[in-house]
């Protein structure tokens, strides 16, 4: 019963047990995250419906952003409900938050798409993307410091942790809904309109989650320090404007949190990027991948939650840290050879190289498709992004037309400056057709060859990081919540954490894979991850302190 009971003094009369309290935070979490982890599942379909006259590099980075701008609205959401949290309690805050959250889920899959609304559609996508964002920055803080104020302290690592996996969970329930749903209505349903069902399905989900929730009370550390007299209190001031407290929101933010969107999100978000778009594996194998490995590293969280009450916050979130420093880039390559050997085989022996003079090659993003990028180096570097393919830059004398070279083949690219459009069109896909032609050639694939994905070397791999991701990510809520007294802890903890997971991982996607188009090398978007994480190393070997078992009642006295 221990377990599962809390103390007569420390909990308001009628409080629902411990497992009660676990089991309606991380539902409605896990929930929330269903929701958010839809759209990036979704992405490329989401760029074809709404993105539709940019182009197909382009609309995907498009949909990248838009998925990325949830992420960048949540620090917003973190201050609002932040405020409220500390203010007028944490049930009340997190009610609004997973409502506010399947409002929004919902209206997106019965939003019109761009070839009935024009760009209507991708506005009224991009609120609801920004409505998402803005509910769960106040959600996981409210979550984990409703089961951390009700925790014994000796297992708060253990219980928060159950908040850690819900994001697990909550993946599993968008890949196992999408893969679902395609299986039912077929791949061609299901990208011109069965996509919208995931979307669809939040509604009963929603109903769901707020009945459990309902059932709450406040949580007792609030209530203790309601019935203390602590009326006056200004969330904002305590938490940012002093520097007692300010210093740990900087400590929270560079010594965990950006570390946490880099890995975490890398792990997740950019190897299903790297694996589908420059890999080219089989869609519907990749989402079984990244469904294997989130149901085989969902009860890692809680076993890394529970290390920490053993041996302490720091040393399991630097394990999770420095493995994933380690691990990237050569966990990257051994990705291509096993995932598609003859790609890694194709750039062994014949390395592709455009030489072309710098001045004429762009960075080739165009949020509003209006740029022609229509150099002889803009046209052969597009052919090359699109077909995933890594490439060399060597810069040529000023005013000469670019070359791909494939191995020992050279192919002339065109200049399209002086062409009307049809010519343009007609050029770029005579280039194309000739740069194909020489890949092939060399032996690099169109598509991974399903034969020769070593399936079980790719899972070890993906499970590498996902060990890395549940270290960092497991005991990380119990670490916040220690870090910052009852007064301000909702405003405190949220802010830091949404800077982190919503502008350091929200936008690791999009930046990434900027970087590898600007690049040509298909690994030079690691290069984000790896400096964010270096950064959190470095802070929290010097400044992060251990808060293993500290009373919440007194931090800050």
């Amino acid at each position: 019963m221990g377990a599962d009971r809390i103390q007569a003094s420390d909990q308001p009369k009628g409080e629902p047990g411990l497992r009660t309290v676990v089991t309606a935070s991380a539902a409605g979490t896990a929930f929330e995250w269903y929701d958010f982890f839809i759209f990036g599942s979704l992405a490329t379909i989401i760029a074809r419906h709404f993105y539709a006259e940019v182009g197909e590099t382009t609309g995907y980075i498009l949909a990248l952003l838009t998925f990325g701008v949830g992420f960048v609205v949540r620090p917003l959401g973190a201050l609002v409900f932040g405020w409220f949290g500390d203010r007028t309690g944490r049930k009340t805050t997190f009610l609004v938050t997973i409502t506010l959250m399947g409002g929004a889920t919902v209206t997106i899959g019965l939003l019109p798409d761009y070839d009935q609304i024009n760009v209507a559609a991708p506005i009224l996508l991009i609120l609801m993307r920004v409505l998402q964002g803005f509910a769960l920055g106040g959600e996981y803080g409210g979550a984990a410091i409703y089961v951390a104020e009700h925790a014994p302290r000796e297992r708060r690592g253990l219980m928060t942790g159950w908040i850690q996996t819900t994001a697990a969970l909550g993946l599993i329930g968008a890949l196992s809904v999408i893969l679902i749903t395609r299986a039912v209505v077929g791949s061609e349903a299901f990208d011109a309109w069965g996509w919208r069902i995931p979307f669809l399905l939040s509604a009963l989900l929603l109903a769901v989650s707020l009945w459990i929730r309902m059932k709450l009370n406040e949580s007792p550390a609030y209530v203790r320090m309601e019935a203390e007299g602590a009326a006056h209190r200004a969330p904002y001031r305590e938490a940012f404007a002093t520097w007692k407290n300010g210093r740990f929101v900087l400590i929270a933010l560079f010594g965990i949190m950006i570390a946490q969107g880099a890995v975490w999100y890398c792990g997740y978000f950019y190897t299903r990027f790297f694996m589908e778009r420059v890999l080219r594996v089989d869609v519907a194998t990749v989402d079984q991948l990244v469904l294997a490995i989130t149901v085989a590293s969902a009860l890692m969280y809680v076993f890394f939650a529970w290390l920490s009450d053993r041996v302490g916050r720091k040393p399991v979130m630097l394990f999770g840290m420095i493995l994933a420093l380690v691990a990237f880039f050569p966990g990257f390559h051994a990705l291509t050879r096993a995932a598609n050997p003859a790609l890694a085989e194709a750039q062994a022996r014949a390395p592709v190289t455009v030489v072309a003079d710098p001045a004429t090659c762009a960075v080739q993003f165009d949020p509003v498709g209006k740029a022609a990028f229509s150099s002889s180096c803009d046209i052969a570097k597009a052919v090359l992004s699109n077909a995933g393919v890594s490439y060399d830059n060597v810069a040529a004398p000023a005013g000469t037309s670019a070359v791909v070279q494939v191995g020992g083949t050279r192919v002339a690219s065109v200049e399209g400056g002086q062409m009307d459009d049809a010519a343009l069109s007609a050029a770029r896909t005579d280039v194309e057709a000739r740069i194909k032609a020489a890949l092939l050639e060399a032996g690099y694939p169109e598509r991974a060859d399903p034969a020769r994905v070593n399936l079980p070397a790719v899972f070890g791999i993906l499970m590498i990081f996902m060990v890395a991701a549940t270290a960092l990510y497991g005991p990380q809520a119990a670490a916040l919540v220690e870090l910052f007294p009852t007064r301000v802890r909702y405003t405190a903890m949220s802010l830091p954490y949404n800077i982190g997971t919503g502008w350091v991982g929200g936008l690791l996607p999009a930046a990434s894979f900027a970087l590898v188009a600007w690049s040509g090398n298909i690994y030079f978007g690691l290069w984000y991850s790896v400096a964010f994480t270096l950064i959190a190393v470095v802070v929290s070997l010097i400044w992060l302190p251990e808060t293993r078992g500290r009373d919440l009642d007194t931090i800050g006295d």
